[in-house]
């Protein structure tokens, strides 16, 4: 189990850098591309400035990975690792709309122990702590029961015809913020079929299995931290009794992509 005071730290700072982020919100701020259709903010670069410092001077003994430092091996060899997305969702911060959050995550041997997502733009701070539940905004939270896979709310801008035997709900442009939809009853699936880094997804992924949800990788398998890759493919969070049926619509999907 996590330390609680090391929990209540990192949500401290995780709150920290979400004010900071929110002051900027809707201002003037420089943007640009790092690579096409790969937006970053000066805000971001501040946010990741801020987080560095804080919890570094928290834990300096451990290792860092965010989206906004260039990657260094050496992470590999530290048994404790901050696994850090300054600003998750930046396309809807840079466009003005809340769909965005402060990810923080310590890993520890591979596994999540603290998450926090920060979303001050929506008012939302969810926590969990490995073995010690999930809250929003300090009340305890819970994956839904569904168990038929078909009407399943998905938060998504739309689905292809294969998929509509699903249900649409509103989609944030952050992927941990739609995981923690999964775990808050908000939603019953969130799945992606492509390699994604895990910055964006290591503190959702402990919210969402404190909260009951099954998390994994596209295919079913047991998500691994702080990997030489710093990549996993595809993650899939959604209540229990759906996830087997979620991982069949995904691999015949693959098969399908790959024909």
């Amino acid at each position: 189990m996590a330390d609680a005071k090391l929990a209540d730290a990192v949500a401290a700072v995780a709150a920290e850098a979400g004010a900071l982020a929110l002051r900027h919100w809707r201002t003037d701020f420089h943007r640009w591309e790092k690579a096409p259709n790969d937006p970053v903010s000066q805000v971001d670069l501040d946010v990741n400035t801020l987080l560095h410092a804080r919890l570094s001077a928290l834990l300096p003994d451990a290792g860092w990975l965010s989206e906004e430092t260039a990657d260094n091996a050496d992470r590999l060899a530290c048994g404790r690792v901050w696994v850090v997305d300054p600003i998750d969702g930046t396309r809807d911060y840079i466009r003005g709309r809340d769909g965005w959050a402060v990810s923080v995550a310590l890993v520890e041997q591979g596994r999540v122990t603290i998450g926090v997502l920060d979303a001050p733009a929506r008012g939302d701070i969810f926590r969990a702590a490995l073995g010690q539940g999930a809250t929003r905004n300090g009340a305890p939270i819970r994956v839904g029961d569904r168990r038929e896979f078909i009407g399943s709310r998905v938060p998504t801008d739309g689905l292809p015809k294969v998929d509509s035997d699903l249900v649409v709900v509103a989609k944030p442009n952050s992927i941990a913020l739609r995981i923690a939809m999964v775990a808050a009853d908000e939603a019953d699936l969130v799945a992606t079929l492509r390699w994604g880094y895990e910055w964006d997804i290591a503190a959702a992924a402990l919210i969402a299995a404190e909260a009951g949800a099954s998390v994994t990788d596209a295919f079913g398998a047991p998500l691994v931290f702080n990997t030489p890759s710093a990549q996993a493919f595809g993650v899939l969070a959604t209540t229990p009794g759906i996830h087997a049926a979620a991982v069949t619509r995904l691999r015949d999907r693959a098969r399908r992509l790959s024909a």
